[in-house]
Parts: C-alpha cells; sequence; structure tokens
C-alpha cells in the first residue's frame, strides 16, 4: 500500500525546539493545505544508558539519564521523508536521535 503521508515523531531536548522548527521549515515539513509550519509539542521524560563508547549530549556512560525531552509531530510527504530526516539529525544534538516515521493511512486533509 502506498502511503501519501507519513508523521515524524522526533525526540529532543527543549533547548532545540527552535532550531528544529526552522529547520523543519526549510524543508516544507508540516504543510497542510494552506498552512505551513504545522507541528506538535508534548512534554515527555526521556531516558537512557549511555554505552562505553559513547559520547552523550546529557549523561554519563554506564549510569541511566532521566530527562525532561520534547516530542515534535509533525507531517511530510513521503516522498520527502529522507531529506527531513538529514535535516533533523543536522540539528539534533543528540548523538542517536529518535525519529520515528509512522506512514499515515488516512488523515482529514
Amino acid at each position: 500500500m502506498d502511503f501519501k503521508y507519513c508523521k515524524l515523531e522526533i525526540f529532543l531536548p527543549p533547548s532545540h525546539l527552535e532550531v528544529l522548527q526552522k529547520a523543519l521549515q526549510e524543508v516544507d515539513a508540516g504543510h497542510i493545505g494552506n498552512y505551513d509550519s504545522c507541528m506538535s509539542v508534548s512534554p515527555v521524560t526521556g531516558y537512557w544508558r549511555p554505552l562505553d563508547g559513547c559520547n552523550p549530549y546529557i549523561g554519563t556512560n554506564g549510569e541511566i539519564s532521566c530527562e525532561p525531552e520534547l516530542k515534535v509531530e509533525v507531517t511530510v510527504y513521503t516522498e520527502n521523508v529522507d531529506k527531513t530526516i538529514e535535516v533533523v539529525k543536522a540539528v539534533h544534538p543528540y548523538e542517536e536521535p529518535v525519529i520515528n516515521v509512522i506512514p499515515l493511512w488516512r488523515t482529514s486533509f
């Protein structure tokens, strides 16, 4: 089945929301009808443990970290997913950013 749209879930520290929003605008992510820059932001708590050999943005190797994060949700055309992920990674501070791509079977637009 082909999907016209996907939703990206991007988890990042609150300090990087503005730079992410600008990067998403550059690739027209969040364009819905006659609106652009559409996205949702929810506060979440992230947990992770950096393993040996990591260079974590936040946290210490071998110790579980717990920090406030934001989950950003944005709709993109499926054909633009790869370039959107590239710009997200370019501005994201984490060594291994979590970016989930979810095909949207149906939307209201």
